[in-house]
């Protein structure tokens, strides 16, 4: 998945699943903490989702504003760390 859909996959649950008054406000870029879109609480949600739809995991040590703290944010972060878990395929000898 490309960068735009897991933007826009991102941006389709936070306006279904969080109260949004004007749904134009919420651009990519801004804090979804500061426009009041999502809480702490939201936060975990959110986790929760990239985790089940995404297949990543999200440790403590990641759950920083600069990796949850926007739509473009969380696109990004789960890109970098879907990119991490691809498995490199292990060449097999050929039989002697």
């Amino acid at each position: 998945m490309d960068l735009k859909e897991l933007e826009q996959q991102i941006r389709a649950f936070v306006l279904s699943n969080f109260y949004v008054a004007d749904e134009a406000s919420v651009t990519n870029r801004c804090s979804l903490l500061e426009q009041g879109v999502i809480d702490s609480t939201g936060v975990l949600e959110v986790i929760s989702f990239i985790e089940t739809t995404c297949g990543i995991t999200v440790e403590d040590d990641e759950m920083l504003p600069e990796n949850l703290g926007s739509i473009d944010c969380i696109a990004r972060f789960v890109a970098r760390k879907q990119a991490v878990a691809v498995p490199v395929p292990v060449p097999v000898p050929a039989p002697a």
